[in-house]
């Protein structure tokens, strides 16, 4: 079977303009990042990778595909990881200290796709430096390092973007779209999940490389499924909902995998809005029946974005035959006494639902997050909302977990909040004068 190919980017937008009707600004701000593309058309973004391990490889696979993308280096201390990453960019120089190549002046732009704890450290030296920086989400481990490393965005003049491929996903696109013309009604809350059924764990060729490499499962490096999952999911909360929650609550455990590890593999989290909304991520790793999806509800239908379907609430009347079956059924088992109310089905449909854009496509954002950073790279320009949805992404995501470790119900602490929809920062405090 002939592999299809990805289409173009300028194919891409278009059919993007035609699913968001028109108002692809309206819904997605941060696609400004194309809006020179025409004029950039014989320019390159010149693009370095910090980290290649196998999500910074999944990255180089992309850029070295982007006719507007110039590989110029790539970084990282493990050598199989360098080795890997070599027989995608054959060319690229290497580095084992991030430090020297964000002092090579041939670098536009840096890709950083290392463990969480060393985001902080490596970004705000890339800003310092005069690069555009490309982080993968969550930003950091921790509200403080959250903070500075949004500041120090601010301070840089340079552009930064943020792994949240959803914000350039056709689906969620699609789905946000129809949300904010009111095709669903009211949304009266979002249940977000994701399982899996692994133990999370990579092979270790040796013993002292254990927290190298499995640095997911420990709290020195990662927040476990809070700060790689969910931070993913919860970002869908403020764009479906265009506001920002401000109580959190949560229950966390280690229940199956018990190996060791330190981060949980049970979590329920729940957030709520001031309007009473409420929207929850659970995430259990020893099961992957339901696998992962957020559930967007609405007064008169559902979105389910990942898997590229909504259903409204109001199904087209059975045909003749469901109706005489439901009948029949109805007839049955009303007959039948039951401990309690007799059973009686609501509906002889099955509710299948309708595919956001025909059919599911075959990739998330992921590549055009990477030709929109690459295209930034070459204009300077910052696309609007990207840095802030991310930044909520991954607050919100470690004060999940804080509310789980600390067993207690938090408010969003006003000192992290930022200008950002119902949000705002906290006024600089007037010095006292002598």
């Amino acid at each position: 079977m002939e592999k299809k190919e990805p289409i173009s980017r300028r194919e891409f937008l278009k059919d993007m303009c035609f699913v968001a009707g028109g108002s692809l600004l309206a819904t997605c701000p941060w696609f400004s990042a194309f809006a020179q593309e025409k004029e950039t058309a014989r320019e390159k973004g010149r693009v370095a990778v910090i980290g290649t391990g196998s999500r910074g490889r999944y990255h180089l696979r992309h850029l070295m595909n982007d006719p507007k993308a110039e590989v110029v280096a790539i970084c990282d201390d493990y050598q199989p990881s360098i080795d890997e990453a070599l027989k995608i960019a054959p060319k690229a120089k290497v580095y084992k200290d991030y430090r020297k190549l964000l002092e090579n002046k041939d670098i536009d732009g840096v890709v950083i796709a290392t463990p969480l704890h060393v985001h902080r450290m490596m970004v705000t030296d890339a800003f310092a430096a005069g690069k555009h920086v490309m982080c993968e989400k969550s930003i950091t481990k921790t509200l403080e390092d959250t903070l500075a490393v949004y500041k120090a965005y601010q301070r840089s003049g340079r552009v930064f973007f943020v792994g949240q491929q959803r914000l350039f996903d056709p689906r969620y696109i699609k789905a946000m779209t129809l949300i904010e013309q009111g095709e669903f009604g009211p949304i009266e809350g979002i249940k977000t999940y994701w399982y899996r059924n692994n133990d999370w764990r990579r092979k270790v060729p040796s013993p002292e490389l254990e927290r190298k490499i499995n640095w997911r499962l420990y709290r020195d490096y990662s927040l476990g499924m809070m700060t790689e999952l969910a931070c993913h999911q919860i970002q869908v909360g403020s764009w479906a909902l265009k506001a920002l929650p401000n109580t959190i609550m949560g229950s966390g455990s280690i229940v199956h995998w018990k190996d060791g590890r330190e981060v949980y593999d049970n979590v329920s989290v729940l957030y709520v809005y001031d309007n009473g909304i409420k929207m929850s991520f659970d995430s259990i790793i020893s099961n992957k029946f339901y696998g992962l999806e957020e559930q967007i509800l609405g007064n008169k239908g559902t979105v389910e974005p990942e898997k590229g379907k909504y259903y409204y609430e109001t199904i087209p009347p059975a045909t003749g035959m469901m109706q005489l079956l439901h009948e029949v059924e109805t007839g049955l088992f009303s007959s039948i006494p039951f401990a309690g109310p007799s059973w009686v089905p609501e509906t002889a449909n099955e509710n299948k639902g309708e595919y956001l854009l025909g059919e599911k496509p075959k990739e998330d954002g992921s590549r055009i997050l990477l030709e929109a950073f690459v295209e930034s790279c070459i204009t300077g320009k910052q696309p609007e909302g990207l840095v802030e949805e991310a930044y909520y992404a991954t607050t919100l995501s470690i004060l999940g977990d804080q509310a789980m470790v600390e067993g207690r119900i938090l408010t969003y602490p006003d000192e992290y909040k930022i200008d950002y929809l119902n949000h705002r920062a906290p006024a600089p405090v007037a010095e006292v004068q002598g």
